[in-house]
């Protein structure tokens, strides 16, 4: 990520801050282009769109805390939107973990595994669930070492703090290395924020109301020559409409 003039991360949208609402619109332009692909993860496990208070699948009670901690500190609720905890980024990242994607089954995981440059791609014998769990491990003791506490009980500047540590890579965890677990924990919360809702992110379209994606519909057949008036049909994921959708036109 690129550091802008005023020494913050030009995409690590802010809580609180008085350029939130620009760094939400940087968000939204950068990761937009992820809607046509948000499926790609290998194997994504769906979930009961009713069950939303489920209890995590992979993480344990302490990794679930980090994470919702983490990532609505990279996508923060305004007002321009829900933020990653309103959205269930945490639940999507949870399911994936568990599933195929979290076991790597469709990368290739042999060796060697020679340390390698960011331009040679990933080059860890970790899966995406033993990244996860090896990374909250060591964050959470370099919280207790620096702080007295762990991540999800700092203060909102704290926790900040280390977010961008991780990304500069200037925490030192054990065995995985920080600028890759944040790397993946950044792309993981942008795919859960405008994922379908059916993979348990993009809770109540959160994610697709902010930039007017209505939803996958079988046809617009009836809106082809309606030139610039408002789609005001009810937002529709792979699994259906959800109880209370609103149309894209409607409060």
């Amino acid at each position: 990520m690129s550091m802008p003039a005023d020494g913050r991360k030009g995409n690590l949208p802010i809580a609180g801050d008085a350029s939130a609402d620009a760094s939400r619109r940087a968000f939204l332009r950068t990761v937009a282009v992820l809607v046509p692909a948000v499926g790609v993860l290998g194997g994504c496990r769906t979930y009961n769109p009713s069950a939303h208070a489920a209890a995590p699948v992979y993480f344990s009670q302490a990794e679930k805390n980090f994470i919702d901690a983490a990532t609505q500190r990279l996508i923060p609720a305004d007002a321009l939107g829900a933020g990653a905890n309103e959205a269930g980024i945490t639940q999507f990242i949870d399911l994936q973990l568990a599933g195929a994607y979290g076991r790597a089954e469709r990368w290739y995981m042999q060796g060697p595994w020679p340390a390698g440059t960011d331009q040679q791609g990933f080059q860890l014998k970790y899966t995406p669930a033993q990244i996860y769990r090896e990374a909250i491990g060591g964050i959470e003791a370099h919280c207790s070492q620096q702080y007295g506490k762990p991540f999800a009980q700092l203060t909102a500047a704290q926790q900040d703090e280390v977010l961008h540590a991780l990304e500069d890579g200037k925490v030192e965890l054990a065995n995985v290395p920080a600028k890759t677990f944040f790397a993946l924990l950044w792309q993981n919360t942008q795919e859960g924020y405008l994922a379908d809702p059916a993979y348990g992110g993009n809770r109540d379209f959160a994610g697709w109301k902010l930039i007017g994606f209505p939803g996958p519909r079988y046809n617009y057949i009836e809106e082809i020559d309606k030139f610039g008036q408002p789609y005001t049909q009810p937002f529709v994921s792979l699994v259906g409409r959800h109880p209370g959708a609103r149309g894209m036109g409607e409060p």
